[in-house]
C-alpha cells in the first residue's frame, strides 16, 4: 500500500539505517534534502532516525539477552548478515563511523531515542514536538539530550555531516550487486516501471517469475505463459504451460486434445501492496530469535521490493515460508483447468493507488489478438484514504478523482484485454481494526522489555511524518471513522461504475468487504484478529488473512459468477500422468 513503509523497510535493514533501497538509490536522493517517494515527501533525516531509533533498540536487546558489552553486541548483530551480498561489510562500516558513540552513551544506560538525538541522527529544534518511540525519561527528552551531549563531550556534532556520511554509505550500497540494478533503475518521482519491461523471465526476482508466470524460452520472445498455442503446440511449448507435443496413437496434439474449448484463461492482479503481499520478517527486529540464518534471504527481499507475490492470495504458487499457508485465486484456476499453469501476472506496486495505476498497468503482457482471455482483480484497498500528511482527510482521493481514474485504467484495459476477459472491482478496506486490535498490544520491537505498543509506534511514525496511514493509524476515533467514510465513499464509486458501464471485450463486476469477511471467518475459527496483520508495520493483512481471504473469495465469486472461471477441465488427470508438474514454476 502506501510508499511510506518503504521508509520503514530500509529502516529494518539491519544497520543500513536509511531508506528502503529501491527509494533511496536513485542519483536525485544525494541531491536534494528530500525526494519523492510514490507522491510523498521523504527526507533523509526521517529515515536516518528512524534507522537509527531501531538499530540502536537492536544492539541494546542483544547486549541484554547476551549479557555482554555494547561493542560485543554490535558485532553480533553485523555477523548475522549476509557476507556474500557485502552487506556485513556495510555494517561493519556503519559500525566503525557510528559505533562507538553509541556505545559509549549505552554504557550510561540511555535509551535509543536520547542516543539518536545526541548524535544528531533525530533532530528537534525549540518550536518542534521531540519525536520519541519509547516513554520520555522523567526529566524530559531534551534535557536528557543535553545531559547526553555533555557526556559525549562532542559539542561540535553536526547533522549536515552525518547526513553526508548517511549519503556516502548509499552510494556504496548501491555499489553492491545485490543493490546496483535496483539503484539503476527506479526513479522516485514516478512508480518504477522499468523492471516490468522485459515481462516474462526465467529469473525469479526483480519483477521476474516471482510476480509472473516464469518464461519456457527466454530467448523467443513469441513464447510466453498465457497465449493461444502456436499450431497447437505440436512442435514446442509456446504457452509455456507445459503441454506440448503429440499423441503417437491418433497424431493429435496433447494442447489440441486437452485444452481446445476448456475456458482456458489466466488471472492478472492489479493492486497495491497488499495484492503485492508486503511482510518485512518480524525476526528481523526481534533480537531474541536471530541466528545465522536470519538474514539469508535479505537480498531476495530486498531485490523483490520487500513484496512476496509468491506468496500472495492473488498469485501465489510457493510453500509459503513466511508463516501460514500458501493459497491463491491462480493456484485454484490452475487446480480447475491445468491448461492454464503458469497464467499469473502480478501487476502490483507498493504505494499504489487509483491516482498512479496507469503508470503501471502498462507493463501489463496481453495481447488483444492471441493471448487467452483473463480475469483481472482491480484491488487498491488503501492508499487512496492512506497518506503521511497530518491533515490526512485533505489529501485523501475524491469520489470525482476516483471514477475519471478508475475509468482511465478501465478504458486501458478495454483496449488491451482479450474478449471473454473480465474485471473484478475490489472494494477499499475498513482500517478501523488496525487500531482496534494493536494499538495496546506491543510491537516486536518492545516485547522483550513490554516497552513499545503499536500506539507509540504509530504515534512515532507519525511524528517524523512517516506514518503509512495517519487516517487509520491514529489514536483520534473521530478521524479513523471519518477515513473509513470516505472509504466506502470511493468504494460505493466503483460499485456504481460496475452496475452502469459497459465495455467491449470484458465483463465488470464488484466485490465488496472482503477484509470483514477474512476477520469473520478468522474469529469464527477461534483466531483474534491481530493475528492476520503483518507484526511489523501492524498494517498489512498477513499470510493467514492471504489464504483465508483466496478462499472466500474464490467461492463467493463461483457462487455470484458461475462462469467467471471458466468450466473445469475433464482432462486435467490425463494432463497430470502425461506432463507431471508441467515444468513447475521456477
Amino acid at each position: 500500500m502506501n510508499g511510506q513503509r518503504q521508509v520503514l523497510s530500509l529502516a529494518l535493514l539491519m544497520g543500513i539505517l536509511i531508506l528502503q533501497i529501491q527509494n533511496s538509490c536513485a542519483k536525485s536522493f544525494f541531491h536534494h534534502d528530500k525526494v519523492q517517494v510514490r507522491g510523498m515527501q521523504v527526507t533523509t533525516e526521517e529515515g536516518a532516525c528512524l534507522g537509527c531509533v531501531l538499530t540502536v533498540s537492536l544492539v541494546e536487546q542483544l547486549s541484554q539477552i547476551h549479557n555482554s558489552s555494547g561493542k560485543m553486541a554490535m558485532e553480533l548483530l553485523c555477523s548475522y548478515l549476509p557476507e556474500k551480498d557485502g552487506l556485513r561489510g556495510i555494517c561493519t562500516l556503519i559500525a566503525d563511523i557510528f559505533g562507538p558513540d553509541i556505545i559509549r552513551l549505552l554504557n550510561f544506560k540511555l535509551n535509543a531515542d536520547v542516543i539518536c538525538h545526541t548524535m544528531k541522527l533525530c533532530k528537534f529544534d525549540s518550536h518542534q514536538t521531540v519525536c520519541h518511540l519509547y516513554k520520555e525519561p522523567e526529566m524530559g527528552l531534551k534535557k536528557s539530550v543535553k545531559q547526553a551531549e555533555i557526556l559525549l563531550k562532542k559539542p561540535d556534532y553536526a547533522l549536515k555531516k552525518h547526513m553526508e556520511i548517511v549519503s556516502g554509505i548509499l552510494l556504496k550500497i548501491c555499489s553492491l550487486p545485490v543493490f546496483k540494478k535496483i539503484c539503476e533503475a527506479i526513479d522516485l518521482s514516478e512508480p518504477a516501471e522499468d523492471l516490468d519491461h522485459d515481462n516474462f523471465s526465467i529469473f525469479p526476482s526483480l519483477r521476474g517469475y516471482h510476480w509472473r508466470g516464469k518464461d519456457c524460452n527466454d530467448i523467443d520472445k513469441s513464447v510466453y505463459p498465457g497465449r493461444r498455442p502456436e499450431d497447437w503446440d505440436v512442435l514446442h511449448d509456446s504457452n509455456c504451460n507445459g503441454i506440448s507435443g503429440f499423441d503417437p496413437k491418433d497424431g493429435v496434439s496433447y494442447e489440441k486434445k486437452f485444452c481446445e474449448g476448456t475456458d482456458a484463461m489466466g488471472i492478472v492482479v492489479l493492486g497495491d501492496s497488499a495484492s503485492a503481499h508486503f511482510h518485512i520478517p518480524p525476526e528481523w527486529v526481534t533480537p531474541a530469535q536471530f541466528s545465522k540464518d536470519t538474514f539469508s534471504n535479505m537480498a531476495l527481499t530486498i531485490s523483490n521490493e520487500f513484496d512476496w507475490p509468491q506468496f500472495s492470495m492473488g498469485t501465489g504458487f510457493e510453500n509459503s515460508t513466511i508463516g501460514g499457508p500458501t493459497q491463491s485465486l491462480y493456484l485454484k484456476l490452475r487446480n480447475r483447468n491445468r491448461c492454464n499453469h503458469r497464467d499469473y501476472q502480478n501487476i502490483s506496486r507498493n504505494g499504489g493507488s487509483a491516482g498512479n495505476l496507469k503508470n503501471y498497468l502498462k507493463s501489463l503482457a496481453r495481447n488483444q489478438e492471441i493471448d487467452k482471455p483473463v480475469v483481472v482483480f482491480y484491488g487498491l484497498i488503501g492508499n487512496d484514504v492512506c497518506n503521511n500528511k497530518a491533515d490526512t482527510l485533505k489529501e485523501m482521493t475524491t469520489p470525482a478523482e476516483m471514477k475519471a481514474d478508475v475509468m482511465e485504467d478501465l478504458q486501458y484495459l478495454d483496449k488491451h484485454l482479450p474478449n471473454g476477459s473480465h474485471v473484478i472491482l475490489m472494494s477499499l478496506a475498513d482500517g478501523r481494526f488496525l487500531w482496534d486490535s494493536l494499538h495496546d498490544r506491543y510491537h516486536p520491537i518492545g516485547q522483550l522489555n513490554k516497552d513499545v505498543t503499536y500506539e507509540q509506534f504509530y504515534d512515532f511514525l507519525s511524528c517524523l511524518s512517516i506514518n503509512p496511514c495517519v487516517g487509520w493509524m491514529n489514536k483520534n476515533g473521530t478521524i479513523r471513522n471519518l477515513t473509513t467514510e470516505r472509504a466506502d465513499e470511493l468504494s460505493k464509486v466503483l460499485q456504481d461504475i460496475a452496475t452502469s458501464e459497459t465495455f467491449t471485450h470484458f465483463k465488470l463486476n464488484y466485490y465488496e468487504h472482503l477484509y470483514q469477511k477474512v476477520i469473520a471467518k478468522w474469529e469464527s475459527l477461534g483466531g483474534k484478529p491481530w493475528d492476520l496483520l503483518e507484526p511489523v508495520d501492524g498494517f498489512h493483512p498477513n499470510q493467514n488473512a492471504s489464504a483465508i481471504g483466496a478462499d472466500l473469495l474464490w467461492e463467493e465469486a463461483i457462487r455470484r459468477w458461475p462462469g467467471l472461471f471458466g468450466k473445469e477441465n475433464p482432462f486435467n488427470k490425463e494432463i497430470i500422468a502425461k506432463f507431471g508438474d508441467q515444468g513447475g514454476h521456477w
